[in-house]
């Protein structure tokens, strides 16, 4: 990846762009681990350096606690001795299942982890949440650790900032946090906090050249999947002083975003990497299918729209 869009380096800040992989499932639904050589594949050739397995896109929360182990293990063999390095989110409503998740994830020499706050009995202070990500992360002690906080999903308001800072002593091995809050004040406190101690991925795609206005390092997120050519461009122009090229492709990866939402995001994106030749198959409920015919109308929006040519490297 170009020195614009830098990846990841070091032992625990992370860099450039990093896809939230979708977990692949055969049309039954049961998982298709074969399918991860051929995504780690195509992310390879997109210039991706580091991935982030079994988070949100993943479909974790519709995951066994078995699955996801196997999942993290295929992920771990696969990467051995190629460019890409793992990032492993670990975060459950069972705090115990989240440390056996971080437990292999640091034997299987994981980069980093990361972990959602449980959700359904949520943390209601700011306390209760580091209490809770300290017991995930010291399961993996020498591992750099980073919340997760997504709180349209989870429901949980804590600022991002209050976590940071109380928990910088309580957890030795935080190296920082996954925003994909909507606020961009938040973001950039977060970015400031002890001097830029923390590092702190961007994870709302659409907004990813305001984030670099910021200050923004590195971005996670769902649509580097299959658009991280645009995002590398955008990044890149960006970096160059080029605002006009970078508004373009911000404003191309808005369009395509827009455009899957409105079949069903997750479906519509798994739908959109099968087209690319990678075949993740289709998501598990609660998330909805798409059907037949939905699948021949989204492939004729793109079309349309002439996303296909935007999402070449």
């Amino acid at each position: 990846m170009s020195s614009a869009a830098p990846s990841a380096v070091g032992p625990a800040r992370l860099r450039g762009l990093i896809p939230a992989t979708h977990t692949p499932f055969t049309a039954d639904g049961t998982l298709a681990l074969d399918v991860v050589e051929r995504q780690a594949a195509h992310l390879e050739r997109l210039g991706i350096e580091t991935v982030f397995i079994g988070g949100s896109t993943g479909e974790s929360q519709s995951l066994t606690l078995q699955e996801r182990l196997d999942l993290a293990l295929r992920w771990s063999e696969v990467v051995r001795g190629s460019g890409l390095r793992l990032v492993v989110h670990v975060g459950a409503n069972c705090l115990s299942d989240a440390a056996t998740l971080a437990g292999q994830a640091e034997r299987l020499g994981a980069a980093a982890i990361s972990a959602l706050a449980p959700s359904y009995f949520k943390p209601r202070t700011i306390e209760t949440l580091v209490e809770s990500m300290a017991m995930v992360a010291a399961a993996a002690p020498t591992t750099p650790f980073y919340y997760y906080d997504i709180p349209q999903l989870t429901g949980i308001q804590l600022p991002v900032t209050d976590f940071l800072a109380r928990a910088a002593d309580r957890i030795p091995s935080l190296a920082g946090a996954k925003f994909s809050g909507p606020d961009l004040l938040a973001y950039q406190q977060a970015l400031r906090i002890d001097g830029g101690r923390f590092t702190v991925p961007f994870g709302t795609d659409e907004w990813l050249l305001a984030a670099l206005a910021l200050g923004a390092e590195s971005a996670v997120g769902s649509s580097y999947n299959f658009a991280a050519a645009i995002a590398t461009r955008l990044w890149r122009a960006f970096t160059a002083g080029d605002l006009a090229a970078a508004r373009t492709e911000q404003w191309r990866s808005g369009q395509i975003i827009q455009l899957l939402a409105g079949f069903g995001y997750m479906a519509a994106a798994k739908a959109v990497m099968e087209m690319l030749g990678v075949p993740v198959g289709p998501p598990r409920l609660p998330h909805a299918p798409l059907h037949v015919a939905d699948r021949a109308a989204l492939r004729a929006a793109l079309d349309r729209l002439g996303a296909f040519a935007w999402l070449e490297p």
